[in-house]
């Protein structure tokens, strides 16, 4: 289990990063979790240019995640993939929040994590945030 109290001497690694994700998949609940596992994760520095032109982002340091694929509402039995479902976290962008936030960096890994899974799910941004505002009520 990654220390999330840890402080860096130095940025945290791709594989740091990836350390933090895996911890973090491991306290999503079974049921969830077994619609997950054919999901390919990855961590790499920064969106490709092709993703940063195609979703007009200003910066590259504007994406902390991104899950490529067809959510499971879409899904059919019958459908073969034509790519894997792939969930990426972008590593300069995500240090680069948490050095603005002051956020525990394994927390906002586990957040970016957990809203791209919600996207595999077939939820848009909207209702995450609908979802994330209720359970801070509650």
């Amino acid at each position: 289990m990654t220390d999330t109290n840890r402080s860096f001497g130095k940025a945290p690694t791709i594989g740091e990063i990836e350390a933090m994700a895996e911890d973090a998949l491991a306290t999503i609940p079974v049921p969830l979790l077994r619609h997950v596992g054919n999901v390919v994760m990855r961590v790499e520095d920064f969106p490709d240019d092709e993703t940063v032109a195609e979703m007009e982002l200003e910066s590259p340091f504007d994406l902390l995640g991104l899950y490529r694929g067809v959510d499971l509402t879409h899904k059919s039995v019958h459908d073969v993939p034509a790519t894997m479902d792939m969930i990426f976290l972008y590593r300069r962008p995500l240090l680069d929040y948490w050095c603005e936030t002051g956020e525990d960096l394994a927390h906002l890994v586990r957040h970016v994590l957990i809203h791209e899974i919600g996207h595999h799910f077939g939820f848009s941004d909207e209702d995450m945030e609908a979802l994330e505002a209720g359970a801070a009520e509650g």
